[in-house]
């Protein structure tokens, strides 16, 4: 994996639901953010329906918060669980969204096309090509991962969210050189 280069100044993320970036991303938009660059987030849902047993109009409210893509893969890790088609549809349509803003030819009523997406990247996938190191901001990611906290309740059991983003961070770490690493895979637009 290569270091993902910080020579820019503007970054959108895109994701299916309010709290994913906050599955490890949230740290690094965190290291980026105290550079001085600005990150902009674009939620597709509100989430409302993302916890079982509660209705989706008292749902949607606790999962609103100020949240680059999430993975679109099948399956979280060759063997993981299958990942939520919210996650793979935003993913997918993110990417092309990117390269088709650059067609003038598909939507030719939305003015111009636009060639300002030089690099998409993707986290929580299972082949990163780049990443992120962030060491000094990890104890950013895990807070705002707690400040979920009826997701949280609504996953039941003991999920620790300090736990879990040191170890997949720390994992991503070991093959990136340092001691807390987001691993994302580099598109080109």
């Amino acid at each position: 994996m290569d270091p993902m280069p910080e020579d820019w100044d503007r970054a959108v993320a895109v994701v299916a639901h309010p709290d994913d970036l906050e599955y490890g991303a949230a740290a690094a938009v965190a290291r980026w953010t105290r550079q001085g660059r600005h990150v902009a987030y674009v939620l597709a849902t509100a989430g409302e329906a993302g916890i079982e047993g509660m209705a989706p109009d008292v749902v949607g409210p606790l999962r609103q918060e100020v949240v680059i893509t999430m993975s679109f893969d099948l399956t979280w890790g060759d063997e993981g669980p299958v990942n939520h088609a919210d996650h793979r549809a935003v993913g997918l349509a993110t990417l092309d969204a990117c390269r088709d803003a650059a067609n003038s030819w598909l939507f030719p009523d939305a003015g111009p096309a636009w060639h300002g997406v030089k690099w998409m990247y993707v986290a929580a996938t299972a082949s990163p090509t780049h990443f992120v190191d962030v060491t000094d901001t990890i104890e950013a990611g895990v807070a705002s991962l707690r400040e979920h906290k009826a997701y949280l309740d609504g996953l039941g059991g003991d999920f620790d969210p300090d736990d879990f983003l040191r170890k997949m961070a720390g994992f991503v770490g070991l093959a990136a050189g340092c001691e807390y690493a987001l691993g994302l895979r580099r598109y080109p637009a």
